[in-house]
């Protein structure tokens, strides 16, 4: 089938690909302005560093390095323990969060081969997300000596609690957009299949395609006024004794 063929296809069903498009943007866009609630998302960064003293000075090898980095997956495991936030909830009553909500707030990542730790938090609310990073940040940093033994957690930057806060949630409309795009090949798809499944005959090239014949003998509509229906038709054959004739001398 030829690029033209499909044209006309989708050509016939416009309407119907329009519906469904119409229909799926503002269904998303209904989603996305009144029933989607923004997310704010706060982030704080802690680095493991450990360093060993020679003559006085502290000095830092790799050994060192690799002992901290190994460290920072214990460190995480302890984070998110009831221990660390049961403390953010009790120290910081201004949060109105159990343990629970922390942790299901709380996520932490870390690089390879990177002694850096970061923490971020979601919440419907961009000031408390900052407030409760940088609360949980605090408590693990001076909670870790009397668990780990050793001090070697520092908080490299904390969440800016005034900053310009911005959702995390997919902007309405990139999601409009992406409604859009789907819609649409879902439309041309549906067209294109109900193309492929209608196996009626409609026209008369219908007919030439069917049977592979050319047609000989066209029968007009005739409506209820007794007019017929406007048609192309062919070129129209010439009475019988017109035309040109080949003469043959003797």
């Amino acid at each position: 089938m030829e690029l033209k063929e499909y044209l006309s296809i989708l050509a016939k069903r416009k309407w119907l690909i329009a519906a469904i498009v119409l229909l799926a943007c503002v269904a998303t866009g209904i989603k996305s302005f009144m029933y989607t609630t923004p997310i704010y998302q706060a982030s704080a960064k802690l680095i493991v560093n450990q360093a060993f003293d020679f003559q006085g000075t502290s000095m830092l090898d790799l050994s060192t390095m690799q002992t901290n980095i190994t460290v920072i997956n214990s460190y995480k495991e302890i984070i998110q323990s009831y221990a660390i936030l049961n403390k953010v909830s009790t120290n910081f009553p201004d949060l109105k969060m159990s343990a629970d909500e922390l942790r299901s707030g709380l996520s932490i990542g870390s690089s390879a081969e990177s002694q850096v730790m970061d923490l971020s938090f979601v919440s419907t609310s961009y000031p408390q997300a900052a407030k409760a990073v940088n609360a949980i940040a605090e408590t693990f940093r001076t909670t870790n000596p009397d668990i780990m033994k050793v001090d070697n957690v520092t908080i490299l930057n904390k969440a800016d609690v005034e900053a310009a806060a911005y959702s995390i949630n997919t902007s309405p409309i990139v999601l409009i957009f992406i409604a859009f795009v789907f819609s649409f090949m879902i439309a041309v798809s549906i067209v294109i299949l109900l193309h492929y499944l209608d196996d009626t005959i409609k026209t008369e090239r219908d007919i030439e395609k069917e049977l592979e014949l050319p047609m000989l003998a066209l029968i007009t509509k005739i409506d209820k006024y007794g007019t017929r229906s406007k048609k192309p038709s062919a070129s129209k054959p010439k009475p019988i004794g017109e035309g040109s004739y080949a003469t043959l001398n003797q």
